[in-house]
């Protein structure tokens, strides 16, 4: 299946996906994780989870899996100068070219927002992971977000980032529908939470608003945002306002994520 990655790999969006950890992306399947595990990571990004989830198992092997070569070079060039030995492959998660029953964890971060076809990826990710084994997802929801004060050029970057992500096939709002997709793809046994991301002082508003005023501007979102004819100074708005949201001394960001542990 054509699956369209929204944000793209420009350096703006990278500075977003380096910043996470296991710890605070993973933290629900941390206590689950024991040496000697196997483990695929899909849609792996630069790395920085599988490197930490690596090391929690090891030596068990950990696999990182992305859509394609040029996605796939951006995770190997994390784990060049890392001494960690993982195995890299090329994948679509609807259809994975890996053996029935092969590991222990199947992790997914922020993947299956993009995807053509959710409950499928699950299928394929449960066919792939030993019985008794978990498949642990996890994925924001963009309308979840909750963010002081109310600029309305914010409202309009929601709206625009809605739209552009059901273009491509993707669903934003993913966190609320994890656990009906799962249970679509036939699991019966699954712990499902939720979490957040917040953004609260300076130097977190600094990260995330200075990120996003950037990413309007410069990533895939925002060629594709003028492909459909969106004014340029709609952007530059937008980008204006997360700068002026990042200089606003009581502004806050919190952003919802579900997460479930599926047994295989």
């Amino acid at each position: 299946m054509n699956n369209v990655y929204t944000h793209g790999h420009h350096e703006s969006v990278l500075r977003s996906h380096t910043w996470r950890t296991a710890e605070n992306s993973a933290g629900y399947l941390l206590a689950h994780l024991r040496p000697g595990m196997s483990l695929l990571d899909v849609g792996a990004g630069p790395g920085t989870i599988t490197a930490d989830l690596a090391r929690l198992v090891e030596p068990g092997r950990t696999t990182a899996l992305e859509a394609n070569d040029a996605a796939l070079d951006i995770t190997k060039a994390t784990f060049a100068d890392v001494d960690l030995d993982l195995d890299f492959v090329v994948g679509d998660v609807h259809a994975l070219d890996l053996p029935d029953d092969t590991y222990d964890v199947v992790h997914a971060h922020q993947v299956l927002q993009h995807v053509a076809d959710p409950v499928q990826a699950l299928r394929e990710m449960r066919r792939v992971c030993k019985p008794g084994g978990i498949v642990a997802v996890r994925d924001s929801d963009y309308h979840g977000f909750v963010w002081y004060p109310e600029l309305p050029e914010l409202d309009e970057w929601m709206a625009l980032y809605q739209r552009m992500a059901r273009a491509n096939g993707g669903e934003p709002d993913a966190g609320r529908r994890l656990l009906s997709w799962a249970l679509a793809a036939g699991f019966e046994n699954v712990d499902a939470t939720t979490s957040t991301w917040a953004f609260t002082n300076p130097e977190d508003r600094a990260f995330w608003g200075g990120m996003w005023a950037d990413r309007i501007l410069k990533s895939a979102l925002a060629d594709q945002a003028r492909a459909a004819g969106v004014p340029e100074q709609q952007l530059e708005a937008i980008s204006q306002a997360w700068r002026t949201w990042t200089a606003t001394p009581d502004a806050t960001i919190s952003i919802l994520h579900a997460e479930l542990l599926c047994r295989a």
